[in-house]
């Protein structure tokens, strides 16, 4: 069998595609905003927030979950989520390298 082509890149460029491909979809980003701004939450809290049914809620929280994003503990039967910082972490230090080098940059380019 030969190399995926994802062989042909760093761990962390991977892990970094991961993030993204995570954040590629604008429920995903709403979940995020949603539980920055309420630390944590039941999984029907989202649900009553967003204009999605409960299985398309529920697909979406397992995305970001499983790239890192957010983590879930069992609290009864319901599953309370929260932002895993860790995995936003990732994504800051992506973005701040991305930043110091544009400060540092003296010459325009295009």
């Amino acid at each position: 069998m030969g190399a995926t082509k994802t062989d042909h890149f760093t761990e962390s460029q991977n892990e970094l595609a991961v993030l993204a491909k995570a954040l590629g979809h604008p429920a995903r980003i709403a979940i995020m905003e949603y539980l920055l701004k309420v630390d944590a939450c039941i999984c029907g809290d989202i649900v009553n927030e967003l204009p999605l049914s409960q299985p398309t809620v529920s697909q979406h929280l397992k995305e970001l979950k499983n790239a890192g994003l957010i983590k879930g503990s069992i609290e009864g039967n319901s599953i309370c989520y929260c932002i895993n910082e860790p995995g936003l972490e990732k994504i800051k230090g992506f973005f701040q390298h991305i930043s110091d080098h544009l400060a540092k940059k003296r010459s325009e380019c295009c």
